[in-house]
């Protein structure tokens, strides 16, 4: 190696950091601009959930955490009647936490279900998210089981080679379920 001189490092460490500098800057200048504007858009996506697992919702009450990591909230129809409650709720599935959104009428009914996030793999996990698999939630009430042939009674059948998908979105509409029967169904609104 040749002799190398304090300028020889200080100048490119300088460089690099200046670098640094101004890439931070920029990515906090960023972060501050849109960050008003992700959270709306967060919370119009949550609204436009709610609105697809409880169609009949004209509008929607405060979201209260629940100690079980559930949230839920009252659907209210046009007069402001409760009309239904909206749950959010998760469970680990293949390739970690979905979220799932559940929908019920006053008397724990499934209205509907949307998988708000997921890591599931394209083409198994992933088709939790489409519209066969979702519907069978739909009409059901108390606790789901999964099985591989039917989907009839309290049965949901299993996506094709996701059974650990399909498992994990049942368990997130179970708790919400076991939710609502105690608080809700159970004669202690809210």
């Amino acid at each position: 190696m040749k002799n190398m001189k304090a300028k020889d490092i200080i100048i490119p460490a300088l460089a690099l950091f200046l670098i640094c500098l101004v890439s931070s800057a920029l990515l906090a200048f960023t972060n501050s601009i849109t960050k008003e504007k992700i959270a709306q858009n967060a919370v119009e996506t949550e609204n436009a959930s709610r609105q697809i697992v409880l169609t009949g919702a004209e509008s929607f009450g405060e979201v209260s955490q629940r100690e079980n990591g559930l949230t839920v909230c009252e659907a209210f129809d046009a007069e402001g009647n409760v009309i239904g409650y909206v749950y959010t709720s998760s469970a680990k599935g293949y390739g970690g936490s979905i979220g799932v959104m559940i929908g019920y009428d006053t008397e724990g009914t499934i209205t509907g279900i949307e998988i708000l996030s997921h890591g599931e793999t394209p083409g198994l996990g992933a088709n939790a998210t489409g519209d066969k698999f979702k519907l069978q939630f739909s009409g059901k009430s108390g606790p789901l089981t999964v099985n591989k042939n039917s989907g009839e009674g309290q049965n949901i059948q299993a996506i094709t080679a996701a059974t650990i998908t399909s498992k994990a979105v049942t368990s997130a509409v179970n708790a919400a379920t076991e939710d609502f029967m105690k608080t809700i169904g159970g004669g202690n609104n809210g």
